[in-house]
């Protein structure tokens, strides 16, 4: 058996890729005890690699097993500097063109890594690979299952909520059973508190540049459509957003329709870590300050419980207020009329909070509904130049929103919120609470 892992450390370059293959493949010769290359084939990675699996089939009258650990990684850690990543993608190319010519002597071969590369991008020639990412079959491979919480873990799991463990690290999908993040679930049964662990291994810095850049309305990034074509699709210079969403496993399946030759999918948060901490980043990213959002959410719970909606205009108003001009005037995102409905969004998601976005009723579509704290809170919102002109709250009125939720016997809080292109803040927050 050959081993390659990239997991370890961030590689900067194809010349350090290079070095640091040919020490793998070092390492594998010593490992099966067949002769170190020397001379002109010495730093030639493809010609060491081939040479390694003939003589390995040689001396084993075996075929050789290969496996390939995170196999995109050196162009993943590199995708903010294109250039870069194109010199990586071609350094891995050169190695794993060189399994179509090693075919006779290959029984198996299993690579894994985060993102799916387009065969003509990085396997060019071999054509017999089988991608099993979407395969119901294999959906549970990567991660727990509801049983083995239950059985293997079950000694683990007193004391700890199991619908909390469900809705923090379970959702993931990839057309079959859901399955938990076991980084999460290790993690929690041994510091026995919830917390975003897996989120907390690393800051996803370039997606949240990407989706700054392109204006990404945030309420729709938990429940995009995707067809099975678009998820495949990533490379140096084509890079979809709900490619890298998936794939980097930001979100995941929801549901799907078939059709011919081509299946489309709804995409959704998996988790409520995933919302919750990723919410949580991209409003530092919204507002351009790293401290704010963590004050502001912690006294958003409090209004929230309290149910008490008035105060939440001096809350929304001071974080506006607070957003440096010139912030505005750098940043692509605040450009976008969608702008201030995503930094209200983004408040309730990054506490994880039932949010149903453009939510249908029989008389129209409510911009934003909160399920939190034992009551509705009903938004709609409007952009407006200077003065409130009040449609926002009329139109909940007009148009019935709250009968869709009043046999929850909650309150429900109808929210009506008009911001000022020319202001750059709120200037009307209308509120009206329905009694139970």
């Amino acid at each position: 058996m050959i081993r390659i892992d990239f997991g370890d450390g961030v590689l900067h370059g194809r010349a350090e890729l290079d070095r640091r293959i040919l020490d793998q493949l070092r390492v594998n010769r010593e490992a099966l005890g067949v002769p170190v290359l020397t001379g002109p084939q010495a730093d030639d990675v493809a010609g060491q690699f081939g040479e390694l699996i003939r003589q390995a089939h040689a001396s084993t009258s075996e075929r050789v097993v290969v496996l390939i650990d995170e196999y995109d990684k050196p162009i993943l850690d590199n995708i903010d500097r294109p250039e870069t990543a194109r010199e990586m993608r071609e350094g891995l190319k050169n190695l794993y063109s060189v399994l179509k010519g090693a075919d006779a002597h290959l029984k198996f071969v299993f690579l894994t890594g985060v993102s799916k590369f387009s065969k003509v991008s990085l396997f060019s020639g071999l054509n017999h690979l089988t991608d099993i990412t979407l395969d119901p079959e294999y959906s549970a491979l990567c991660g727990y299952t509801d049983d083995d919480l239950d059985t293997v873990f079950a000694p683990e799991l007193p004391g700890l909520d199991r619908d909390e463990i469900r809705r923090w690290y379970n959702g993931y999908n990839w057309r079959g059973e859901s399955v938990y993040n076991p980084f999460d679930v290790l993690l929690l049964l041994r510091k026995r508190q919830f917390m975003p662990y897996w989120f907390e291994t690393g800051t996803p810095t370039f997606l949240v540049k990407l989706l700054t850049e392109r204006g990404e309305f945030t309420p729709n990034l938990g429940r995009m459509m995707a067809s099975s074509t678009l998820l495949s699709t990533f490379d140096v210079d084509t890079i979809p957003t709900e490619s890298l969403m998936f794939q980097a496993g930001y979100l995941t399946i929801a549901s799907e329709r078939i059709r011919p030759g081509q299946i489309d999918f709804q995409l959704k948060y998996p988790n409520q870590e995933v919302q919750a901490s990723l919410n949580d980043v991209l409003l530092q990213s919204l507002s351009g300050d790293v401290s704010a959002p963590g004050r502001q959410i912690s006294r958003l719970w409090d209004l929230l419980e309290a149910g008490d909606p008035p105060p939440l205009r001096d809350l929304f108003h001071a974080f506006f207020a607070s957003i440096p001009n010139d912030w505005y005037r750098n940043s692509p995102i605040a450009q976008f009329e969608g702008y201030w409905a995503s930094i209200f969004y983004s408040h309730f998601a990054a506490l994880g909070l039932d949010i149903r976005v453009e939510d249908t009723t029989n008389k129209g579509r409510i911009d934003m509904v909160v399920l939190a704290c034992g009551a509705v809170w009903i938004f709609e919102f409007k952009v407006v130049e200077l003065v409130p002109e009040g449609r926002a709250i009329a139109q909940i009125r007009t148009k019935g929103y709250a009968e869709k939720y009043r046999d929850r016997g909650e309150p429900v809080h109808l929210i009506g919120v008009e911001f000022s292109r020319v202001e750059r803040n709120l200037i009307a927050f209308d509120v009206e609470t329905l009694p139970r």
